[in-house]
């Protein structure tokens, strides 16, 4: 939107000359693109701007005014940690302003200090330096430092370390020397994710394997990458790659920010679960967390060398409330750098894809988004906001797409802050694409706190639908959060204890048959109505019972229920290769027909009584029945949005196959008339509890 004003002056004519005098044009200030697509944000557009010259004053800070680049600046991994040199030796190198004294003490010197394994401070710097011989100790060696301040002293690991492993008998942590012979070669070097649309399914290694143990990056490859590749998803996302000391915190209280959990094997052992993925076509991301960190000083950075704000935030913003974890102070540029480097290091070292970006909300604000209610834009712009966290979110986008133009990056984030997957030119924030963390809350609600006859059929649509035009989103129906010991996933909400017992298929069981057909009624209109991307956790496409719950004291420490059943949906004598079946047909669907290519699902009617949803999207045309008894036998469906012709049906969740009573018959071709009164459209059969997607034959 553009506001001009016009100064006009009086065209003077002189009779010698007979010149004249132009009008000029004084042209306002363009608002920024935020602002411009959305009105509403005008009265906050100084805000807005203010975030975004901040970025810029900080990129150019970080860049020498463009001298350098930031993907130039992100590369501390590079100097930092131990490495090799050219000459075979060792360097190591820490940044501890704090220290006066650091030692390196492992299984190469019987874990003592001694001059020879002592580092020196860099003249002028906060940075710790050590040179060492070939044979000063070797891959696979286990190493510490120890770390002297004044007042103080602490066994430490690394802040840089790529290597980090836990001792299976004393349970202690430590850095490891990785230096293989042979390096990881790549055989699919280059790749770039197949976002028409995102499909995406969310994983952990450890818990992705039927056995009850700790699974590793090798079997997740041999026997999970298959099922997804089957499935149909083109991408995955891995959680709990960076390495954390407790198993149980679901990978989000990291320690060692550089190294894979080495819990799931070796770096090149995901290096290969990567490199086969991408062969297959399937892109990967990762959970990162820049959020938080964990407490731990021995293991992680909450006292790496007396200062306890190294890192983090100082005073009242020091510690999480609600986490029981450390906040980065993203102020400090030796903390941008550290992170910066991170996100870099994860592209170009694995080969990553990309990432979603974990606890954002808590990022955004000084309140971390505890106990605010965000229910205006005011609540956006109210000073409440960690400008130096917007701005180095900002950074990340920023260099993530410089380092890889096709990489694709993820915010979770539950406050509605504008702007957050718009361009940065616009003023955005740079991410491809936020989660739509208010759909799974809606369906949990809706399934929990309502009976079948007072689901609202708009409720559903506008939901689905609920977005910022301007902003990319990944719908989901239901992640690892629902999945979590203390809630329930929706087949079990739905279905609860009949699952135990009547889910072998012919066992005929009302509570089985309307939990089997609204979960895929949830999905389909969950997907259907997608604008980016769709997301499913690991097992809930063939409705996983039970939750998660990692081994903890309280259950035993048992690995029971941290797994994935796969032999429930490979058991062809029950029902949950049904919903599996569905799945992939779902997933197909949305690829084949290339949903994106037209972004908008448009309404054609909406029936509260008889709980009918019907929309359009390109050439399809969908019809949900949500009645739990009233089936349509002749339901007029309007075509005027696709247009006039033949239509036949090309999915429905009750054919057989999915469980359903095979009452919609696919072989029917539906031909277009005018109705007085309603239009182009025609007639259709629309059984309770089920729903179909028609597409136009031809052009």
């Amino acid at each position: 939107m553009e506001e001009k004003k016009t100064t006009k002056k009086t065209a003077e004519k002189t009779t010698a000359s007979k010149t004249t005098v132009k009008r000029t044009r004084k042209t306002a200030p363009k608002h920024i693109g935020l602002v411009a697509n959305d009105g509403y944000l005008e009265p906050f557009e100084d805000a807005i701007r203010g975030r975004h010259d901040h970025a810029v004053w900080k990129i150019n800070q970080l860049t020498r005014n463009g001298k350098t680049t930031l993907r130039d600046f992100a590369s501390g991994y590079d100097y930092f940690g131990l490495h090799r040199t050219a000459r075979g030796g060792w360097v190591f190198r820490e940044w501890a302003p704090n220290a006066t004294d650091i030692y390196l003490v492992g299984d190469f010197n019987d874990w003592t200090e001694t001059e020879k394994y002592r580092a020196k401070r860099v003249p002028g710097t906060g940075n710790w330096e050590l040179k060492l011989p070939k044979k000063a100790m070797k891959h696979g060696d286990l190493y510490k430092m120890h770390v002297h301040w004044n007042g103080g002293e602490g066994e430490r690991i690394p802040a840089w370390a790529q290597r980090v492993v836990q001792d299976e008998v004393t349970k202690i942590f430590s850095a490891q020397v990785w230096s293989p012979e042979e390096p990881y070669t790549w055989k699919k070097k280059n790749f770039k994710p197949n976002v028409n649309p995102l499909l995406i399914y969310e994983c952990h290694i450890g818990m992705s394997q039927d056995a009850e143990k700790v699974g590793s990056y090798l079997e997740f490859k041999d026997n999970v990458l298959p099922r997804v590749i089957a499935d149909g998803y083109n991408c995955i996302q891995i959680m709990a790659i960076q390495e954390h000391p407790y198993y149980g915190s679901f990978g989000y209280h990291v320690s060692s920010f550089f190294a894979a959990s080495s819990r799931f094997g070796t770096p090149e052992e995901l290096k290969e679960l990567i490199d086969t993925a991408h062969q297959h076509g399937i892109a990967v991301i990762m959970d990162i967390v820049h959020s938080h960190a964990v407490k731990n000083e021995v293991e992680g950075l909450g006292n790496l060398a007396g200062d306890p704000n190294q890192f983090f935030y100082p005073g009242d913003k020091h510690e999480h409330p609600a986490w029981d974890s450390l906040c980065f102070d993203y102020g400090k540029d030796e903390v941008i750098h550290f992170l910066l480097s991170n996100c870099k290091y994860w592209l170009e070292e694995y080969h990553f894809d990309g990432f979603r970006f974990d606890g954002v909300t808590s990022m955004l604000y000084y309140s971390h988004g505890l106990g605010e209610a965000f229910t205006n834009y005011g609540d956006y712009f109210n000073g409440h906001q960690d400008d130096n966290a917007i701005c180095y979110l900002t950074l990340a986008n920023q260099l993530i797409h410089e380092v890889n133009p096709h990489a694709v990056t993820i915010a979770e984030e539950v406050s509605g802050m504008p702007g957050l997957a718009a361009k940065f030119v616009d003023g955005g924030y740079g991410f491809d694409y936020r989660m739509a963390m208010n759909i799974p809350d809606y369906w949990i609600k809706t399934i929990k706190e309502l009976s079948d006859e007072n689901w609202k059929p708009s409720s559903i649509f506008w939901e689905v639908k609920n977005r910022r035009p301007d902003e990319k989103t990944i719908s989901y129906c239901e992640s690892h959060d629902q999945a979590l010991v203390g809630d329930k996933t929706i087949i079990f909400r739905l279905i609860d204890a009949d699952m135990y017992w009547h889910f072998k298929k012919g066992d005929e069981n009302d509570m089985a048959h309307r939990g089997i057909a609204l979960h895929k009624m949830i999905r389909l209109v969950t997907a259907a109505a997608i604008n980016g991307g769709y997301l499913n956790f690991m097992g809930n496409e063939f409705g996983h019972p039970e939750w998660i719950d990692f081994p903890r004291e309280r259950n035993g420490w048992s690995y029971k229920f941290c797994r994935r059943q796969w032999s429930l949906v490979d058991n062809k004598t029950l029902k949950y290769e049904w919903l599996n079946e569905f799945d992939q047909a779902m997933i197909t669907l949305a690829k084949e027909r290339k949903l994106l290519d037209d972004p908008y699902a448009v309404s054609l009617w909406i029936d509260p009584e008889r709980k009918i949803i019907t929309f359009s999207r390109g050439k399809l045309l969908f019809v949900f029945n949500f009645h739990n008894s009233y089936s349509e036998t002749q339901f007029f469906l309007h075509a005027h949005t696709v247009g006039e012709g033949q239509y036949r049906v090309v999915l429905s969740t009750d054919e057989e196959r999915f469980g359903g009573q095979a009452l919609i018959d696919h072989s029917v071709v539906y031909e277009t008339e005018y109705t007085e009164g309603k239009g182009l459209g025609f007639n259709v059969y629309s059984p309770c509890r089920t729903a179909m997607v028609l597409e136009r034959i031809g052009g």
